[in-house]
């Protein structure tokens, strides 16, 4: 597993230096340099909303930093949530005067502190609601899905959230918005091979070269199974038998679909997936809007794939349809 970089201790820093010299949308802040926010500022007046997690998983966080979108995201070491200090400093760089919403995974790093920061800063005046993404169906049962991961689909409530915050509405609909596209999205990965994080001489995981591992997560999380690979239609129709069982879709409904890369799996593959995915869908009659298809949410070098389901209504499809810039999704 080779890398290209220079010092393992230096792969965060320098790769932020790197995204924004590229992207002159994006400004580099904070004490020790890890929060992205837009290079300029929302309008006074409107709800912001920040993100943040662990390095490692680009486009993921800092990249959904953008109109229509995020305002400001803190970023951790490769795998490890942002600390609390720049978790402050992204909501002060957010607050436009009308509150910001935290969106984010539900990893216990990023909640303590996440959560420590909005309690610093309510004595500051700054209000904060918090939403969690919790879309890894892999990752507990339906009964206990306030413990699930939030994975992929998350990005799903970014552009929901994001949307309904640059059309003015205040910070508890921004909130409700976010919560209610978080219901509406369901996730499952499958992992092919493991990645390494740059200050480990070992991979994070192992599986052999002829194995696929149902429902792994995106930190290497034991998924639901282990087997050997079988073709990718077979894959694919698994992942939808357990979607669709998790969340029942019926004819007529309408959907967004998100399929996506881990890192290492071709663009190429990530269309035959897609390919199957259509043909399963519409063959129960249902209609794909706006479908994704790339690496959206990446877990450094690792093989494999994940598909996210979002329901539409009415609400969730204008949202979705509105248009967002970042540098790496522009609708």
């Amino acid at each position: 597993m080779k890398k290209l970089i220079n010092h393992p201790a230096d792969y965060v820093d320098e790769l932020l230096e790197g995204l924004v010299l590229a992207n002159p949308s994006l400004r580099r802040e904070g004490a020790s340099g890890r929060v992205i926010c837009r290079a300029h500022p929302g309008r006074s007046g409107k709800v912001g909303i920040v993100s943040g997690g662990g390095s490692g998983h680009l486009p993921l966080f800092t990249g959904y930093v953008g109109e229509g979108l995020l305002d400001a995201c803190s970023i951790g070491n490769v795998f490890e949530g942002p600390n609390a200090g720049s978790c402050m400093e992204a909501i002060r760089l957010a607050d436009h005067g009308a509150g910001v919403l935290c969106l984010y995974g539900n990893y216990g790093g990023d909640r303590m502190n996440f959560d420590m920061a909005c309690e610093l800063l309510a004595g500051e005046g700054i209000p904060t609601l918090t939403v969690l993404g919790t879309d890894d169906i892999a990752s507990a049962s339906p009964t206990e899905s306030e413990k699930r991961r939030g994975v992929a689909g998350i990005v799903y409530a970014y552009k929901a959230a994001g949307a309904a915050a640059e059309s003015g509405a205040n910070l508890e609909e921004v909130a409700r918005v976010a919560r209610k596209a978080v219901e509406a999205t369901r996730t499952i990965g499958v992992a092919l091979t493991p990645c390494r994080v740059p200050t480990s001489d070992v991979p994070n995981f192992q599986i052999g070269n002829d194995e696929i591992e149902m429902g792994m997560g995106i930190h290497g999380e034991p998924g639901i199974w282990r087997a050997k690979l079988g073709k990718a239609d077979a894959v694919v129709e698994e992942m939808w038998e357990r979607l669709l069982a998790d969340r029942p879709i019926g004819a007529g409904s309408r959907v967004s679909v998100l399929v996506n890369g881990l890192g290492a799996t071709p663009l190429e593959e990530l269309f035959i997936l897609y390919r199957r995915t259509h043909q399963i869908l519409s063959g129960q009659g249902i209609t794909v809007v706006q479908p994704l298809v790339g690496n959206y949410v990446t877990s450094m070098e690792m093989g494999g794939a994940s598909l996210s389901v979002h329901l539409l209504d009415p609400e969730l499809e204008e949202l979705l349809l509105a248009s967002a810039r970042c540098p790496f999704w522009k609708i």
